[in-house]
């Protein structure tokens, strides 16, 4: 595919391709994209080439297990990179959150073909962050478009039924609405580090009644001798993870059948990621039996997998958002984002925010029927965010 882009204000001929793995990009160039940049404010750990790339050496982001990379390449004429899509052809809806086995089933009740599908997202992470990645020397707003724009040939070149940008930041959304994407919204639940100074100060924001629920709840975890320790850096030794992984393997298999990361892809993020990662772990006379790992941002700490071997009333809660909450008080971290879904988030001092992604439905007859139906699920997904902020622990004003 050919394109004109226009760039440093002159009128240069820009080339978009597609690539099925992630080394068509040197990790240099990808680190010059906004977001992919640990020096940034807005840096996003799980768009960063090592995080991509650790899931495609690992085996778990690859053609076998579903996830064939797409990856859109935007280039100048001298072979610059202007921007990129993290893109993969899917045979399934496996790893996304955000769910649309209904749409595919009723395309192919009606004797229509659903997969493969086009998937513009990190697999396996239900975390907002740039879809249309552009170069910081690059004009933002004809990157965006050049890549929206591509993407919709792309789905169109390969006679696909659908392409799907999921967990995008809305600032991407009306370019990718311009290109003819229906929008979807959905709910999750984030921390928001107000300047706090300790975590009492946080406490002293709720509500009488929350706040003694919530000290009465982080004492009863503890109660069976359970330590909490934090582990960052150089304290990611393979021992460690081999105690992370049989938690993930544990509670992933009882959650879903079958977990989607392999062992491989821990100690890869422990080689390249180390001191982006926050393992939070509780041992009990000694020994491990539970832990949840974060990812720590430029101005955001990200919850993602939590495992146990051993249960233990209100352990969860602890490890994966008391925790979360002490550690970003500590490190001036201004917000923590906890997964997906989850309203029991909600009376441990995390707030409804709205997550946006997009979709484009070539199938005439799938994208009506998909159109009305997200009209009234946007409505839906609004109303329940207003309940909900309602019924917030903290102090009214």
């Amino acid at each position: 595919m050919e394109m004109r882009q226009n760039r440093d204000g002159g009128d240069t001929a820009a080339r978009l391709t597609v690539a099925t793995s992630l080394d068509a990009f040197t990790p240099e160039e990808w680190a010059g994209l906004r977001g992919a940049m640990r020096s940034d404010g807005a840096y996003n750990p799980f768009i960063s080439y090592d995080f991509l790339w650790a899931l495609e050496e690992s085996g778990c982001a690859t053609r076998r297990t579903g996830w064939l990379g797409q990856h859109l390449r935007l280039e100048a004429s001298d072979g610059a990179l202007l921007g990129a899509v993290p893109c993969y052809l899917k045979s399934h809806s496996q790893g996304e959150y955000v769910f649309d086995y209904g749409w595919a089933d009723a395309l192919e009740r009606a004797g229509g073909r659903y997969y493969p599908k086009l998937q513009v997202s990190v697999p396996f992470t239900p975390v907002t962050g740039p879809r249309l990645l552009t170069h910081s020397d690059a004009e933002e707003a004809h990157v965006h478009r050049a890549l929206a724009e591509g993407l919709v040939t792309l789905a169109n070149q390969l006679g696909l039924s659908s392409l799907h940008v999921t967990f995008a930041p809305e600032q991407e959304i009306g370019v990718l609405q311009r290109a003819g994407f229906l929008t979807r919204t959905d709910q999750q639940f984030h921390f928001f580090n107000k300047g706090y100074a300790c975590y009492d100060d946080f406490l002293e924001t709720l509500t009488s009644r929350k706040r003694k629920a919530l000290k009465k709840e982080r004492r009863a975890a503890l109660e069976a001798g359970i330590e909490l320790e934090w582990l960052t850096g150089s304290d990611l030794t393979e021992a460690v993870w081999d105690d992370f992984f049989a938690f993930y393997m544990d509670t992933g298999s009882r959650k879903w059948g079958r977990p989607y990361l392999n062992r491989l892809f821990f100690s890869l993020l422990g080689e390249r990621m180390a001191d982006d990662i926050l393992l939070v772990m509780a041992k009990r006379a000694g020994r491990s039996v539970a832990g949840a790992i974060n990812f720590i941002g430029g101005d955001a700490l990200y919850g993602r997998n939590w495992g146990a071997v051993e249960h233990h009333p209100f352990l969860h809660f602890e490890v994966c958002y008391h925790q979360a909450i002490e550690f970003a008080i500590a490190n001036k971290i201004n917000r923590v984002e906890a997964g997906a879904q989850g309203e029991h988030k909600l009376a441990r001092g995390y707030v409804p925010v709205t997550t946006h992604s997009a979709h484009y439905i070539a199938h005439p007859g799938l994208r009506r029927a998909v159109a009305d139906y997200l009209s009234g699920e946007r409505r839906e997904v609004e109303a329940i965010g207003e309940f909900l902020a309602q019924h917030s622990p903290y102090k009214k004003g």
